[in-house]
């Protein structure tokens, strides 16, 4: 489906505190289908392929996340009927539940789906699509520190933190993105899916996208480490911080608890959403992370040092939680944190205006 003019009509439908980095990148990157590659290849600019507009509510100014200040082309009743709708992120608590916020978007986008529209989210946009109730039972995607709002708030949901496009629904017609910049991959997919994979290549390459393909697990911090009020288990959490590293750290914070064991685990599961043996484990790998990212120690090294001595389980179970081998892991950010360590580097002897000595003058405050 396409208007009289062969464009793919794209809604991208605002919000209140939007992101606005997804909602113009997204528009960036659905005008450039068609009509950048030509240019850039110098010749004229070729005929853009989508016709991105911005939807609201109202046609009146809507105040996006840092204060930025968003435009929209039309609101609800007189927008043109989309191709495609896209919802960017938005400013939520994780784990709130956002019931009866968006009753006139949530309507509006169960139409525009029964007139044949292909809904797609980015991050938390996927609230939208669960308060017009597409998701229920369904496999989603979100942010991994918003999986527990949709698991919360929507019936059967099924988040695949794993994956950084979900599609489903009828036909398909349900595209949802995970976290950060997977919104990118979104926009690829929809200009491959309805323009061509021509023109998603050169889209690409001209924005210098690479694809998510180890989803969003590298990335997340594990959950359960902020402290409860559970006053018990903030106890247990404050002991676990330092001596994560021991042989039988779980029996010793059952001890340390007081309580029976089946007792202490329900409470805690309870109080952080995950058992203690998961608790320590996450633990022991996140410092394990930062230790790849910031040495040069052997796996080995790294794994009895965290409280690991069967460096093999170690692998299994990181390649398992992060979606890469250490190996992986310390390749892809290890290098990340040297190049930012070596700009920071040379930022600091850099010229400063009052020191011509190269080395940078830091004055106190008056």
């Amino acid at each position: 489906m396409a208007s009289s003019d062969g464009k793919i009509n794209v809604a991208l439908l605002v919000v209140p505190e939007v992101t606005t980095s997804a909602l113009f990148g997204l528009l960036d990157i659905f005008s450039a289908a068609g009509r950048d590659w030509p240019f850039i290849m110098g010749r004229d600019p070729g005929e853009p392929r989508m016709r991105p507009y911005i939807v609201a509510r109202e046609k009146k100014d809507v105040l996006g996340a840092n204060g930025i200040i968003v435009r929209p082309d039309y609101d609800l009743a007189t927008c043109p009927a989309p191709d495609i709708v896209c919802i960017p992120d938005f400013y939520v608590v994780p784990g709130e539940s956002v019931a009866g916020r968006y009753e006139p978007e949530a309507a509006w986008l169960r139409q525009r789906h029964s007139d044949g529209a292909l809904l797609a989210s980015a991050c938390i946009g996927a609230v939208l699509l669960g308060e017009a109730g597409f998701l229920a039972g369904c496999d989603v995607t979100v942010h991994w520190a918003y999986a527990k709002t949709l698991t919360n708030n929507y019936p059967g949901v099924k988040v695949k933190t794993g994956q950084s496009l979900v599609l489903t629904g009828e036909a398909q017609r349900i595209a949802m993105a995970g976290g950060g910049t997977s919104w990118q991959d979104l926009a690829l997919y929809l200009i491959a899916r309805f323009v061509g994979h021509r023109e998603a290549m050169e889209v690409a390459k001209i924005f210098i996208l690479n694809w998510h393909d180890t989803g969003q697990q590298p990335f997340a911090a594990a959950a359960g480490f902020h402290q409860t009020v559970d006053a018990v288990v903030a106890r247990c959490q404050e002991w676990a911080a330092d001596n994560y590293r021991a042989s039988a750290p779980v029996a010793a914070m059952i001890q340390l608890s007081g309580l029976p064991e089946r007792t202490f685990i329900r409470r805690f599961r309870q109080a952080t959403g995950i058992t203690p043996l998961e608790y320590i484990q996450a633990l022991r790998l996140e410092e394990a992370k930062q230790m790849l990212e910031t040495s040069n120690l052997p796996v080995e090294a790294i794994a009895n040092e965290v409280g690991y001595e069967e460096t093999s389980f170690f692998g299994r179970l990181f390649r398992r939680q992060v979606g890469l081998t250490p190996a992986q892991y310390r390749l892809r950010f290890g290098a990340l944190n040297r190049a930012l360590s070596t700009k920071e580097k040379q930022a600091a002897r850099a010229p400063h205006p009052d020191n011509k000595s190269g080395f940078r003058v830091v004055r106190a405050r008056q």
